[in-house]
């Protein structure tokens, strides 16, 4: 798409080529030819929207399938204006395809392709309406999406993409599954949090055509498979989130007497949970613990946690900041003493997967009070790697949270143990490696 591609983690071009570096010097007459080695398969990632404040676990994926050497392009079904938006999303925009859900040339290809392949252009809209319909919100998403997936089919057949990867299992599979009937591109999909656990109609269909399923969590695994069947057990791997641990790195942590200082970020949604760290916080202050928190983030519920906060007389104690790029929440998670991730099944069926803030604070080694919900207890590790209470325990988070405060050995060993285990388990290349592996299988 365009003369250069990032270089993970460091913002540095690289030659058009990956795969083509200088030969070291020898002599003769082609000393300094390159070495040209194979270059790595054309991939389209199909995301939801882009670029995405909040959805950094996609950016880092990117950013390391360019440097394995992925010929990569992005194809959101929205783009994003937005007026804060990461790094890495800057520094990829160059891979990100400008069309979008309506145009007129969107239109024209319906057209076409009608004319040319009448039979799978309706055999493929009747199997997105049968696996929607039941779904107001697939079914009309899916509807939505139709046209665009269909001119992206033949475009991306035209580019010779090797393999379509989508993430969230929603609509974005939904694309994927369009372009694989149209072109047989063999096509994947990550299933994350609410895109798995709130609507799973066409979920069997999705697995079943698609060449695999990756997923961030083994949970999550167990749940698609027990939606699915058995015969679905082959096809769903788990791969994890990476975090570039560079860029969270863990400090030397001196408490000292200054306030205890609690940090949680994320959508200000009901799934995320923050009115029940304002509560816990207003059982800490009622036994006289000093605390501070400070919650990252933007959305719905600003208003209604802006007047818990001011109803329960916390205005020194919690602080909103609204929405912060991941340099300035790194910064403040260095001074953190804790991060709490209070995380709650919504009323319409939300639920999250594995939130990548925990990983980011393992990283840097600030001790983890979470829920006990869906993927997290496999990072933060109740005792090991971090402190679990029930969702929507405000007491239980408040007890973990003086558990870290009147033993700091405690928080020095759930600390160790969380760096130890990002390190192992969620490394972005090793991410990266093993998503090519199993996009190599399928091409």
């Amino acid at each position: 798409m365009t003369s250069t591609t990032l270089l993970a983690g460091t913002g540095e071009d690289m030659p058009d080529d990956p795969g083509e570096f200088p030969r070291p010097a020898t002599a003769g007459a082609d000393a300094h030819a390159p070495v040209v080695a194979p270059p790595g398969p054309r991939v389209a990632y199909v995301v939801s929207r882009f670029p995405r404040l909040t959805e950094t676990f996609i950016l880092t994926e990117a950013v390391a399938m360019v440097a394995a050497g992925v010929r990569l392009s992005l194809h959101p079904l929205r783009h994003e204006r937005h007026g804060v938006a990461q790094p890495d999303a800057t520094a990829l925009a160059h891979l990100v395809d400008p069309s979008g859900l309506f145009s007129g040339a969107v239109a024209r290809r319906q057209v076409a392709e009608l004319a040319r392949h009448p039979r799978v252009y309706l055999r493929t809209l009747a199997a997105v309406v049968r696996g929607t319909w039941g779904s107001r919100r697939f079914l009309v998403g899916g509807l939505v999406a139709f046209p665009y997936a269909v001119d992206l089919a033949r475009r991306l057949e035209a580019d010779g993409v090797e393999h379509v990867h989508c993430h969230f299992a929603s609509h974005p599979a939904v694309v994927g599954f369009v372009v694989h009937r149209l072109t047989g591109i063999p096509f994947s999909f990550t299933a994350h949090g609410s895109d798995l656990h709130r609507d799973r109609h066409m979920l069997r269909e999705k697995v079943e055509e698609a060449a695999f399923v990756a997923t961030v969590s083994e949970h999550n695994r167990d749940v698609i498979v027990a939606a699915c069947g058995p015969g679905s057990e082959a096809k769903v791997a788990v791969v994890r989130c990476g975090i570039d641990r560079a860029r969270f790195p863990a400090r030397a942590r001196d408490r000292g007497d200054g306030p205890f200082r609690l940090l949680c970020t994320g959508t200000l949604h009901e799934v995320k949970g923050q009115r029940h760290l304002v509560d816990a916080s207003a059982i800490l202050v009622a036994a006289g613990r000093e605390v501070r928190a400070t919650l990252i983030g933007d959305g719905p519920d600003r208003r209604a946690l802006s007047a818990q906060i001011a109803s329960l007389g916390l205005e020194d104690v919690v602080e909103l900041t609204g929405e912060l790029r991941q340099p300035q929440v790194a910064e403040l998670l260095a001074e953190a003493d804790a991060v709490v991730v209070p995380s709650v099944p919504s009323a319409d069926g939300r639920r999250e997967g594995l939130p990548v803030v925990v990983l980011e604070a393992l990283s840097a080694g600030v001790p983890v009070v979470a829920s006990r919900l869906s993927g997290i207890p496999e990072a933060a590790r109740d005792g090991e790697t971090g402190l679990l209470a029930e969702p929507r325990d405000a007491a239980g988070l408040a007890t973990a949270i003086g558990r870290l405060m009147d033993d700091p050995d405690l928080a020095v060993r759930l600390s160790a143990a969380g760096r130890a285990l990002v390190a192992a388990e969620f490394d972005p290349a090793a991410s990266a490696a093993r998503l090519l592996d199993l996009i190599g299988g399928s091409t």
